[in-house]
């Protein structure tokens, strides 16, 4: 199975935060990895490979050289663009139909939504007796759509306009207007209705990623912002057998809404694990900070390639193409963490690892987002670098990349591992 291949049965299952961990975990634990719990004692041993997650959501996984000196801490998130469903979802209309209440998750392209088979997963909340357990749910079928209005009816469709969430967003469920959400919840989660205690639940893109092109270079797909990262980190960590530094593999949650979670990049997750380590070892908190001030951190989060209907809107010296290597983030504002000094280190590994780098750089007058780097860099005191796939159509519920920048992406980080 090529790369491409085994990244689209990934980005298939990686349906919301809690299935791509779930997915993790479960490649993790066929590798090999013991699982560790944050509210338990850590036993380990040099040469071990371990994972610890926090909320369902988000995951660290790390191997042990024989001897610690250094950390090679590679970073990317779980989340996507997507819509909340709302408790007591449903809206009936006129006795006829039931819409599902949803609120906003992060800063999509609203307008490529509509008309799109649409389903549902995440995770809820049941209760069994006095105990509450936690069922992953993917409903794995189309379910609900979000119909966009008639041109007839509304001739200035096809100008810009602000599109009111509460109104125009709110998927079609059916015509059943005794059917409630939770009956349908229930019955996949295998529990009668008045069972399910709370739930985190999203709608998400049904439609099927392609790999398109004259010479089928082209890779679209839902989400690909920002599991073609998590995926070549998780493949890098897992195919990494003998690394000489203490490799992490770290993926968070709530990157599209600030990070500002326990589970998000502004959280104690990712020091907390690191600090276990050296506790765990027997490492003094005097070694494991000298240890942190050798360590590197590589954010991966992806970033813009030149849009060929949109050239103006790129930098001017500075234009990524997809299909022509991994992007090396830089900004002024320091909101990617690259200077030159990681990009020094982070282009000798690309020498040694064989593979193209881009420069990107944000347009002066386009302020660029936010994202995981410097926010990590705030609680771990170490160097660090942004790299990311070129993509178009970031925040749009189907996204465009590169499969050579796919595979690339993933040697790259193979070679951070190893190094």
């Amino acid at each position: 199975m090529s790369y491409t291949d085994e990244y689209l049965q990934y980005v298939a299952a990686a349906v919301s935060a809690y299935q791509a961990v779930c997915v993790q975990e479960k490649a993790l634990s066929e590798a090999g990895f013991v699982k560790l719990q944050e509210n338990a004692g850590w036993k380990l041993k040099a040469g071990g490979a371990y994972y610890v997650t926090r909320n369902g959501s988000a995951l660290i996984a790390f191997r042990i050289p024989k001897k610690i000196t250094t950390a090679r801490i590679l970073a990317s998130h779980v989340d996507s663009p997507a819509f909340k469903i709302k408790n007591a979802p449903e809206v009936t209309v006129e006795k006829s139909y039931v819409k599902w209440n949803v609120e906003r998750y992060g800063g999509a392209i609203l307008s490529t939504w509509f008309d799109r088979p649409l389903s549902v997963a995440g995770r809820v909340f049941v209760a069994n007796g006095k105990k509450v357990e936690e069922r992953l749910i993917d409903l794995r079928r189309d379910v609900c759509l979000i119909p966009s209005l008639a041109i007839h009816m509304n001739r200035d469709a096809d100008k810009s306009h602000d599109v009111e969430i509460q109104k125009e967003l709110l998927p079609l469920a059916g015509t059943r207007t005794d059917l409630k959400l939770t009956d349908i919840i229930a019955k996949e989660a295998g529990v009668k209705p008045d069972a399910i205690v709370s739930h985190d639940l999203f709608l998400y893109n049904r439609q099927e990623a392609r790999v398109w092109g004259d010479a089928q270079e082209f890779l679209s797909a839902p989400r690909i912002d920002d599991t073609a990262c998590a995926f070549a980190s998780l493949k890098a960590i897992i195919d990494t057998t003998a690394p000489k530094s203490l490799a992490l593999h770290v993926v968070f949650d709530n990157e599209e809404v600030g990070s500002s979670s326990i589970q998000g990049a502004c959280s104690t997750f990712l020091r907390d694990t690191i600090h276990r380590i050296a506790l765990a070892l027997s490492i003094s908190e005097e070694e494991e900070l000298c240890l942190l001030a050798e360590s590197f951190l590589l954010s991966a989060d992806n970033g813009h390639a030149m849009h060929p209907n949109y050239p103006e809107k790129c930098d001017v010296t500075n234009r990524p193409i997809m299909g022509k290597g991994v992007l090396l983030k830089f900004a002024g504002n320091q909101k990617y963490t690259t200077d030159a000094y990681s990009a020094a280190k982070v282009r000798m590994l690309a020498k040694e690892a064989k593979i193209d780098l881009q420069d990107y750089h944000n347009h002066s007058d386009i302020p660029g987002g936010s994202t995981l780097g410097n926010l990590l860099t705030r609680s771990v005191g170490v160097h660090a670098a942004d790299v990311g796939l070129a993509q178009l159509a970031m925040h749009s519920a189907y996204e465009t990349c590169a499969c050579s920048d796919l595979e690339d992406l993933f040697r790259l980080s193979a070679a951070f591992f190893k190094d």
